[in-house]
């Protein structure tokens, strides 16, 4: 199968114009938002933008398996205050709806945080039953969760976190996960070697499993091993080095899903695309 590279392209003036942006930088799969990341609200998808983004799509190549949209970082499924936790639900329903529009098969989210007000296994039951209710008020759209890493009071930091979700979510068919490198290398899982990926992803297979892998984010990391610090950096350049992308790039357990840069500096994407595809020939 194929390797789907990318980065989390810009909507500026219309969420149409991402896959315009995408294939500019020799992606063949994207990440992006449906609205504004840092508002609660957003004003409807227009019939034009919507047919827009459908029609640029399918003149570049790309279909729902390619593409990973991301929500609203203001949501926060296991928010300890009922009030607040409805208002994240709420806002979370309306962005999967969004991606129902757009005829967009996934939303990537963070799972939520506790806010050191309660168990992570009070947190972890919270999340879990907001995407249920999640489920139920729509039809296909695959919630995938993102691991975190670990910064506060954020979970999602440790595999387990993501199989005790998926083990509380109802549907199992609707309900993915989506693997950060720099996420899952300052949350202490190593990734500098080869045999440490080795390692690794036997630890988030038999934890969690493959078949919920939904797509990947590719950064390099700032921060050392365990820091428990989300600060991403440009492949080659930071605490990971460049091993664990050729592995990546190399493997087939990889292949079909949206594999999306992150990076700190989108100058260097399209030379980072093509340093990734070519690790894949």
């Amino acid at each position: 199968m194929t390797k789907y590279v990318g980065a989390h392209v810009s909507i500026a003036g219309g969420v149409e114009n991402a896959p315009i942006n995408a294939a500019q930088i020799g992606a063949t799969g994207f990440a992006m938002f449906t609205k504004n990341q840092r508002q609660w609200k957003a004003k409807p998808l227009t019939d034009e933008s919507i047919e827009g983004f459908r029609q640029n799509c399918e003149e570049h190549g790309f279909s729902a398996e390619t593409i990973l949209p991301h929500d609203s970082y203001l949501i926060n499924l296991g928010n300890p205050d009922p009030q607040k936790r409805a208002k994240s639900l709420e806002s979370f329903i309306h962005e999967l709806k969004r991606c129902e529009a757009l005829g967009l098969k996934f939303l990537n989210f963070h799972p939520g945080s506790h806010m050191r007000e309660i168990s992570e296994e009070e947190c972890l039951k919270l999340i879990a039953g907001s995407i249920n209710s999640a489920l139920e008020a729509t039809e296909a759209v695959v919630p995938v969760i993102e691991n975190t890493a670990g910064q506060g009071s954020n979970l999602g930091y440790r595999f387990e976190h993501l199989a005790a979700l998926i083990d509380q979510v109802n549907d199992k068919s609707r309900i993915g996960v989506c693997l950060d490198t720099c996420h899952t290398f300052t949350a202490g899982y190593d990734l500098r070697t080869a045999e440490a990926c080795d390692d690794t992803f036997a630890a988030f297979d038999s934890t969690v499993g493959f078949t919920f892998l939904k797509g990947m984010h590719l950064n390099d990391s700032k921060p050392e091993l365990g820091a428990r610090v989300d600060r991403h950096e440009s492949l080659g350049q930071g605490k990971l080095g460049l091993t664990v992308f050729e592995y990546i790039m190399g493997d087939s357990r990889f292949d079909g899903i949206p594999l999306c840069l992150e990076t700190p500096e989108p100058e260097k994407w399209p030379d980072e695309i093509a340093l990734l595809k070519g690790f894949a020939q």
